[in-house]
Order: C-alpha cells, then structure tokens, then sequence
C-alpha cells in the first residue's frame, strides 16, 4: 500500500514533479492556438498547415493515451513518465527550430506520443505513491495547480508571441522538463503492477492512430479533391472498421467492447463526442477570429478567452456537488445549451469588435455553459460503470474527447467554406467565421437532445470522481489511473 503523507517532503515533491509534468501538456494544448497565425506567417503556411499544427498532436495523443498508462503499470510508472516528459521536450525543441512547416508537424505528431506517456503517468503516480487518507487532497492539489495553468496559458503564449516569437511557445517546455526529471528520479517511488503479464493491444493502438490520421488527412485535404484524398478517406474508414474488429476478437483488447454494454456509459460518450467536437473548433476558429478579423494582438486574443477557464476553476467543483444532487440528466442538457448561445454570441465579434461589449458577453454564457455539464460528465462515465473498470471509462472518454476535437479542427473550415488562404483574408474568414459558429452550436444542441432523451441518474453509492476542479477547454480530465485497466 503506499505509505507518503502529502505533508511529508516527499509528498510535496511527488506533487511539484506531477505538476510540471502534467503542466507541459495542459500548456501546450492552450498556448499553440494562440500562436497560429504567427506560425502561419513566418513559414508562409496555408490553413492546412495550421490545421495539422493542432491535429497531428491530437491524432497521436488520442491514439495512444491509453497504451501509455498500460505501459507504466507494466515497466514502472516513474519510468515511463519520466521518458514522456524527455520525449515531450525533445519533441518540443524540435518544434521551436523547425525550419519549414513538414518538420513542426512531424515533430508535433511526435509531442503527441510523449504526451500520451506523461499525461496519464502524472495522475497514476499520485495513485501509486500517496496514503489513501492524503490522496484525494493531493489530487486536489494536483488539478487545482493544473487550472492555475490553463489559465496562465493562453496570457504567457500570447506574450511571447508578440515578444521573443511563436517558436518559444514550444521551447518554453524544455526548462519545464530540465527541472522535472531530476526530480522524479530522486524523489518519487517507482512502482507497477507486476501481476499484469498479458500482451499489450499495440495493433489496436496502430489502428486506432492510423483511422484518425487518415480520416483527419481526408477531411483536411478534401478542398482540393481527387482520387488520393478518396483512397485516404476509404481507408480511414477501413482502418476504423478493422479496429472494432480487432478489439472484439482480442482477449486483451484497449478498448474492449464490452464496457459499452453500459447505456449510460454509450450515452454519456456520444454527448461528450459533440460537446468536446464543438469546443475544440471554436476555441481553434475564434482566436484566429479576434487576430484576423478583430484585429487583437497575440497577447489580448489569448488573454480575451480566460473568462471560461476562470469560470471553470472556480465554480466546477461547485457544479459536480449540484450534479450529484440532481443528477446529471439537467446539467447535462442545459450546460451544451448555454454553450450554444455563447457561441451564437460570438456572431456579434467582427471588425474592430469591443471586448466588453461584444466578446465578454459570448465567453461569460459559454464559460457558464462548461462549469454547468463538465463536472457532470465526468462524474457520470464514473458512475456508469463498475468501479474496477472506472480508469479504463475514464481513458476511453478522453480519449473519444480529443478524437472528437481533431475530427471537428480538420472538418470545420471545410464545412464553413473556409479556402485555403482565408486566415490571410479578415473578410474571408469573417465570412466563413459566422457559418462555423451555428455548426458548433447545432452539435451542442444534438449534444443536449442526447443527453435529455438517454442519460439518467446513477445508482446509488456509485464512484465519485477525486479531480474535483477542472479547467482544460479541450478534453475531459483523466480521473484516477486513467490508461490503466488489467492486462491479465
């Protein structure tokens, strides 16, 4: 059993160690969109270009979330965390010296494969090394810390955007993972589960990465048309039929089919698929809005969007105590409906658009709409599933958040008419601008439809969430051990 007291010296570095590492990723995914119209200037970068930036992290990270945690319960916990946060800042330096836009989506398809490692290794190791009486404060600690950070992330990338240059967005991480390694290895416990000898589900990870390469590479690209773009899309889709097929004939499979026996589990899943879907475009389109179309720095774009991390860090625990109350099946339907009113607010952002009065309104009723459902939800993949296999619910919806979120960046702009220059064009994007915004809010909408027609209240007794504040706009937190589910 482990035996750190949270206020011992050794907890309090397992928990500096859990946050810097946890840290690199959640800034990471809340600084680069800020950064792209840069990016797209200095390599001279259409907005494929940009697309990718965001989504060859993404396909990589959601393809391999859940084999990363898997693989620190078998080979050790502190060691493959410890190798993420090297491959993230390794990743990350190539990043910030890419010569042309090939090398940084690469090397940001590599940042994705170290983030897979570290980021479900940073919660696992407060699991592994905490006593059970300090361990839900530490968690406590742990995301509380990381909200300090989602909220410190958009103002710090916007500032050194518009000062040192995009390329330190990426290089920031480094000093980050120069401090964190040396001390994970002199002040955290290794520890695994060393019952678990069954193989790893790599070719179910290989397919899961490769259908969402091939359907994002087809959706991007589907401007231009023609039989390549057609041939990827067929075998994307391919790709992902033959991921199910391996996942139900698999004795170990990452995914197994079973856990959607669960209705409320299926339902809850396919709600988070259209909220996660919609966050994650306007929160790509609408900092590019404010820089091409409103003309606001780097700085006062990223600083503009921190309303609704704010609002989250605050009230979120607030909202998971009121979804227990009344279950989720209110919040759940009202919180993607108030998301999409913000959203439909933001019609009113345009050329020369005042803060106060045009852009504050949209981000006060969305940041409301996400602390009213965002704690429910993850309550409710908790709730809708034995507690054995809760990590693994955990896993497979923010694994399904972030697919959902690169899916909904490279289909966007296609579905808005958005061409290929069109960041380079304030009445362009404008245009195309306020044909995406009631797209993201009719997903919101099928979102709260779903959620009123098919989630209901969990059982009595059923587990409860310890990540109790939550700030990330992008995905679901992981909750507990979040990749981790028996191999054996």
């Amino acid at each position: 059993m482990p035996d750190v007291r949270l206020a011992s010296s050794q907890g309090r570095w397992i928990l500096l160690t859990t946050v810097l590492g946890s840290s690199m990723a959640l800034l990471d995914s809340t600084v680069v969109n800020v950064a792209l119209p840069a990016i797209g200037r200095d390599l001279d970068a259409d907005l494929a270009v940009l697309q990718w930036t965001v989504n060859a992290y993404m396909v990589t990270l959601a393809g391999l979330i859940l084999l990363g945690g898997s693989l620190g319960d078998r080979y050790g916990r502190r060691k493959i965390f410890v190798i993420g946060v090297v491959w993230f800042a390794v990743a990350s330096l190539l990043c910030g010296l890419a010569p042309d836009a090939g090398v940084l989506v690469f090397a940001r398809a590599l940042q994705g494969v170290g983030g897979a490692l570290l980021t479900p290794g940073s919660l696992a190791l407060i699991q592994a090394s905490f006593h059970p009486d300090d361990r839900g404060r530490a968690v406590g600690l742990w995301s509380g810390f990381g909200g300090i950070g989602a909220a410190v992330g958009p103002f710090l990338g916007g500032w050194l955007v518009d000062g040192p240059g995009w390329r330190w967005v990426f290089l920031l991480n480094v000093p980050l993972a120069l401090l964190c390694v040396p001390v994970a290895l002199r002040h955290v416990p290794e520890s695994g589960d060393g019952r678990r000898h069954g193989r790893f589900d790599v070719l179910g990870a290989l397919l899961g990465a490769a259908a969402l390469a091939l359907v994002t590479y087809a959706l991007i690209e589907a401007r231009g048309g023609g039989v390549i773009v057609a041939v990827t899309a067929v075998a994307g889709v391919a790709a992902g039929v033959a991921f199910v097929y391996v996942e139900k004939r698999r004795p170990d499979p990452m995914m197994p089919p079973g856990i959607f026996a669960s209705r409320q589990f299926t339902s809850v899943n396919l709600v988070t698929l259209c909220v996660y879907a919609a966050f994650a475009g306007f929160f790509f389109l609408s900092v590019l809005q404010l820089q091409v179309v409103s003309g606001y720095s780097a700085l006062a774009a990223g600083t503009a969007l921190l309303p609704t991390t704010v609002l989250m860090l605050l009230f979120s625990a607030r909202a998971g105590e009121l979804g227990e109350k009344i279950g989720p099946r209110i919040p759940l339907t009202v919180g993607p409906l108030l998301c999409a009113a913000g959203m439909l607010l933001m019609l009113r952002v345009g050329e020369d658009a005042d803060y106060v009065t045009d852009v504050l309104p949209a981000l006060l009723v969305l940041g409301l709409g996400m602390v009213t459902l965002v704690a429910p939800l993850t309550a409710t993949v908790l709730a809708s599933v034995d507690v054995a296999r809760a990590g693994l619910a955990s896993g497979i919806n923010n694994a399904a958040a972030r697919a959902a979120g690169l899916v909904a960046v490279a289909a966007l702009p296609l579905l808005a008419g958005m061409g290929p220059e069109a960041y380079r064009s304030a009445e362009a994007f404008d245009a195309a601008f306020r044909r995406a915004m009631p797209l993201c809010a009719g997903v919101l909408v099928v979102g709260a439809g779903l959620a009123f027609a098919a989630v209901r209240r969990p059982d009595p007794g059923c587990r409860r969430p310890e990540c109790r504040r939550f700030a990330s706009v992008t995905s679901p937190p992981l909750e507990g051990e979040p990749a981790r589910r028996r191999l054996s």
